[in-house]
């Protein structure tokens, strides 16, 4: 008996069906939305991880799980002992810079319980001063009855820190498995033109993150000897501060050297014999200057041109993610903003029935059949009559 093919769906039952997955599938998402934020940061952890398990394979001709175990397991060895390592070496500036710290938190509380005036008009300030000093004791201080309810708080960061943990270990492992199961979601006949469009979101997020890294430890460097020759307590805390909060582009920068003009207001200068407040202004003066050869010389060299996108646009989205989403939000906003705009030109392009991906000096496409038009062949007689 001939066995029979199943029956195809009909195109209103196929839509009807996608419909109710795709809601179903955001429902989930947004029901889950805590966890969707760990997954993305143990996403975006194993992707900083995973160029050294490919160059560990590459180097050694190792199997991609081996190479997974030796690069997580060091990765967590470095991750514990390198802080363990440099507290004794940062000790004495991290208590310096904490002090002045809370003398500053002080000192502004002070300063806004009192009235402001400006022309003929008085400002008053007091509850931003006191809800400043409640901060502060909430943050130093905790009441004993609070014990209980910040045990429960720490264990469940420690439960969502596990889940980081675990996932990376997953996502680095599986990693292919997970990206192939992804292309092959879509019919046969795309899984080239996805593949391409994975490639080059790819080389999207790896300049803007080695571009990154690498302005991190040269902005590190330079705040750490620039404070160092104004003579700022705590400088060596202060440069690293500087380099991580690079990390973060345009809000970092300008917390950094908050944070280092607060310490000049208080404790002034190791061997400048102005006051606190002339100090102050070198340490702005200063940043101004570097932080503007960072902008304008430093960060377009060693970016290029791998996102295109205006200054402006991208400080609006790093404020507005800032203050959704806390500093993951504004680390990732920039390179999830340049892949958004590398797959919407390739949605755009196939709706307009153009080919899928543009000619931007990439050569790893090769148009279909029907876009290559074909060259028209003219055959010349001879000249003089030879024949050939």
């Amino acid at each position: 008996m001939k066995k029979q093919s199943p029956k195809t769906w009909s195109l209103a039952h196929r839509y009807i069906t996608g419909v109710i997955l795709f809601i179903g599938i955001i429902a989930l998402l947004i029901y889950a939305r805590e966890g969707v934020k760990a997954l993305i940061i143990a996403a975006f952890v194993a992707y900083l991880i995973n160029p050294a398990v490919i160059l560990l394979m590459e180097r050694t001709k190792l199997s991609r799980a081996a190479a997974v175990n030796i690069v997580y397991f060091s990765s967590v060895v470095i991750l514990v002992g390198i802080p363990s390592a440099l507290t004794p070496i940062f000790f004495d500036e991290i208590k310096i810079v904490a002090r002045d710290v809370l003398d500053l938190s002080k000192e502004t509380s002070r300063m806004l319980a009192q009235p402001f005036q400006f022309g003929g008009m008085v400002f008053h300030f007091q509850q931003v001063g006191e809800s400043l000093a409640h901060i502060q004791d909430a943050v130093l201080t905790p009441l004993p009855e609070e014990a209980l309810a910040l045990l429960e708080t720490t264990s469940v960061s420690a439960l969502w820190l596990l889940i980081i943990i675990v996932s990376v270990y997953l996502f680095l492992s599986e990693w292919t498995q997970i990206r192939e199961g992804m292309i092959n979601f879509t019919l046969p006949e795309y899984h080239e033109e996805v593949r391409e469009l994975y490639k080059r979101v790819r080389r999207v997020w790896m300049a803007y993150l080695r571009g990154q890294i690498v302005l991190m430890v040269i902005v590190g460097i330079v705040f750490t000897i620039a404070w160092f020759i104004v003579g700022i307590p705590g400088a060596l805390v202060l440069g690293v501060l500087a380099g991580l909060f690079t990390l973060v582009p345009d809000v970092g920068p300008f917390l950094a050297v908050a944070l280092a003009v607060g310490v000049a207001l208080l404790e002034g200068s190791n061997w400048i014999p102005l006051s606190n407040f002339w100090v102050a202004g070198i340490v702005v003066l200063v940043y101004l200057v570097l932080i503007n050869l960072k902008n304008f010389l430093l960060r377009p060299y060693i970016m290029g041109r791998s996102v295109h996108m205006h200054e402006g646009l991208i400080f609006v989205a790093i404020m507005i993610a800032t203050i959704l989403e806390g500093i993951m939000g504004a680390l990732l906003i920039v390179p999830v903003m340049a892949s958004i705009i590398v797959i919407f030109d390739y949605l755009r392009r196939r709706v307009l029935g153009l080919s899928p991906f543009g000619d931007d000096g990439s050569q790893q496409f090769v148009a279909p059949p029907e876009e290559i038009k074909p060259r028209r062949i003219v055959l010349r007689k001879p000249k003089n009559g030879n024949k050939s």
